[in-house]
């Protein structure tokens, strides 16, 4: 399962941290999550000290799932540095990557999901 959120207002904060991330915390989520890809405003949940995003890397740091900003979007909330197609994370929880969909692509190709969901 791979999930990309895209929603603008509260979908990271509020679906990831009240319903999806609690889940893969005590093991119940029911699927492996292989990758989280992450647009707009909702990049700013994976800002170091963020509570979500430090919980969230620890999760995605014991069970292997890749977490990808967009580069335009981090770029634009000072979340990465760099230009568009070559950007590093600045400032966010260990273990981010930042990228666009080729690299998506890529980052998920040795485990690719059987699902992506959309939010």
């Amino acid at each position: 399962m791979a999930y990309v959120f895209s929603t603008s207002g509260h979908t990271a904060s509020y679906k990831l941290g009240k319903m999806i991330l609690p889940q893969l915390e005590d093991g119940s989520h029911g699927v492996e999550v292989v990758g989280m890809f992450f647009f707009d405003d909702n990049t700013y949940a994976l800002r170091a000290g963020d509570p979500l995003g430090e919980r969230l890397g620890e999760v995605a740091e014991e069970q292997g799932i890749m977490l990808m900003l967009c580069d335009q979007c981090a770029l634009e909330r000072s979340l990465a540095e760099g230009v568009p197609g070559d950007c590093r994370p600045k400032d966010t929880v260990a273990g981010v990557q930042v990228g666009c969909f080729p690299d998506l692509y890529g980052a998920l190709s040795g485990n690719s999901p059987d699902q992506v969901i959309t939010l």
